[in-house]
């Protein structure tokens, strides 16, 4: 099951463009995004992948990077024996700050770009899936139900309703030039597969500027707008 709705939207992400962080105040002078607190790994193999991307950063693109003696003690257990990146400075360590000459935004994200690979083989999983949320629900019988939808504030636990500011929920983040289906590709294809993904952009039904169908399917399909977005809420 897809949400539709968000995914044909025009929501973009706007960090370092207005976005106000999730603090428990308005945090846009600060540059954190949502990087505020230390990212949970998924698993073993998701922190082993980050790990071994951390040990191939350079210290140029790595703004932190003298705060630790080894890349592997960015990595650390919380309270409740989780591991997360540690913090420093009052956000996650791989976090480059504006004015930092390579660049602001999460280390990471910069060295893969500049590598030629894909961010999302060099972040944690949580960094890269959001604003997707993909989950699963079995039934009483065994049948499990797969669902990729938007990244809500209650998905972050209690502790979310206490953000100042949640990019899904701002009209300012939708002011994406592409739906998010498209600019998303990778992200998405990466959690439901090639196939999977083929087959719901051919269901989205998008249309390109002269109105016509990009991909196949006969029809159009007006999906309902989603509630945050400045070009749904404006006048005709």
């Amino acid at each position: 099951m897809f949400d539709a709705t968000f995914l044909a939207s025009d929501w973009t992400c706007i960090f370092g463009r207005g976005c106000h962080g999730i603090l428990d105040d308005d945090a846009t002078h600060l540059g954190h995004g949502c990087c505020s607190f230390g990212a949970h790994f998924a698993d073993k193999p998701d922190r082993k992948r980050v790990r071994a991307a951390a040990r191939r950063l350079p210290s140029e693109l790595w703004q932190n990077s003298t705060a630790v003696e080894r890349p592997e003690d960015a990595f650390v257990k919380d309270g409740e024996g989780n591991w997360t990146t540690a913090l420093h400075d009052g956000a996650c360590i791989f976090l480059n700050r504006p004015g930092f000459d390579a660049g602001a935004g999460c280390a990471l994200h910069l060295a893969a770009l500049l590598a030629g690979e894909r961010p999302l083989d060099w972040k944690p999983e949580v960094c890269w899936q959001v604003p997707l949320r993909f989950e699963y629900h079995d039934d009483d019988v065994g049948h499990t139900t797969h669902v990729l939808r938007e990244w809500k504030r209650r998905d972050w636990g209690a502790g979310g309703e206490d953000f100042h500011w949640w990019c899904t929920d701002a009209p300012d983040a939708f002011i994406g030039s592409e739906p998010v289906a498209i600019a998303l590709r990778d992200d998405i294809v990466e959690l439901v597969g090639e196939a999977v993904y083929e087959r719901l952009i051919d269901e989205l039904r998008f249309e390109d500027t002269a109105g016509t169908n990009t991909h196949g399917s006969e029809g159009s399909v007006t999906w309902l707008p989603h509630p945050r977005s400045l070009r749904s809420n404006s006048p005709d």
